[in-house]
């Protein structure tokens, strides 16, 4: 070979997810999916499937930073994202490990209650978090229920939303996009607030009807460091990420994974998923 072929690569450490939907699974499709090469330190083993998760066990502190050293000083990511981390030492000793990576973008995903209700993180680390992880983070992407959690102040309207996006940046985070897909209405509304500016910027897609948006949390923020990793900007690639999340939930409405809420399909084609896979049950 003469001249190798470039191609960027991102560090997600997060937890994994048996059912494949979420986590470290989704990451990885989605990294795939755009362009990227996936690498991963796996900070969590989750027992879940589409109904919810029903339990965890946490991967020593040790070995979540022995893969991410590995990974760090040979492959040489381009980005990093984060997503489940469950006590606070894994958060001290995963924010001592990337401070000595400083020139990597870092967008977390500050995961701490699944959508069945499962608390993924404990106090003390939600506090850990605050003090040592955010400051080392170049994007936080939480939803309103993880707003909640970190201010203490309620996320019920839009209105809400800006007013208190900028109780988010104290804890030193470079840029966090409040994500508003809970709120009621046909739009989701996700907020921006870029440094040195308190006027956060307005990012809109259309909410689509479908009971397939397992893992669309991780997907969003991978999907951001994935092409973050390409050089994009960080407007740009929220934009990018966000179309791409809207069209992996349309593309997978009829997909039936699982009995519950099924996962987005990653690897969506334009032609129609059920020609390849009918719905209906064959007689064996």
């Amino acid at each position: 070979m003469d001249k190798a072929f470039f191609c960027p690569t991102v560090l997600s450490i997060a937890g994994s997810d048996c059912s494949g939907g979420a986590g470290i699974q989704a990451d990885i499709k989605t990294v795939s999916a755009l362009g990227a090469y996936a690498a991963t330190a796996i900070t969590s083993i989750t027992i879940q499937n589409t109904y919810g998760v029903q339990a965890s066990c946490p991967i020593s502190p040790d070995v979540v930073t022995g893969q991410i050293k590995a990974v760090m000083d040979d492959l040489m990511p381009n980005a990093v994202k984060i997503g489940m981390i469950e006590d606070a030492e894994t958060v001290r000793a995963i924010s001592r490990t990337l401070a000595e990576y400083p020139d990597i973008p870092i967008i977390y995903d500050p995961v701490m209650v699944s959508s069945s209700g499962h608390p993924l993180m404990d106090e003390e680390a939600i506090e850990v978090v605050k003090k040592k992880l955010f400051p080392l983070c170049t994007l936080i992407t939480p939803n309103l229920s993880e707003a909640k959690v970190l201010t203490g102040k309620s996320f019920t309207t839009m209105d809400d939303m800006a007013d208190n996006i900028r109780h988010l940046r104290q804890w030193g985070a470079y840029a966090i996009l409040l994500k508003g897909g809970h709120l009621e209405g046909g739009e989701m509304t996700d907020l921006l607030l870029m440094p040195d500016t308190d006027e956060p910027i307005s990012f809109q897609s259309e909410k689509v009807d479908s009971p397939n948006t397992h893992g669309t949390g991780c997907t969003l923020s991978s999907a951001i460091a994935a092409i973050v990793a390409q050089g994009y900007s960080l407007p740009d690639a929220i934009r990018q990420a966000k179309h791409y999340v809207t069209e992996a939930i349309r593309q997978g409405a009829d997909v039936q994974t699982g009995h519950g809420h099924g996962p987005l399909n990653h690897f969506f084609s334009p032609l129609p998923l059920k020609k390849f896979f009918p719905t209906e049950e064959k007689k064996v």
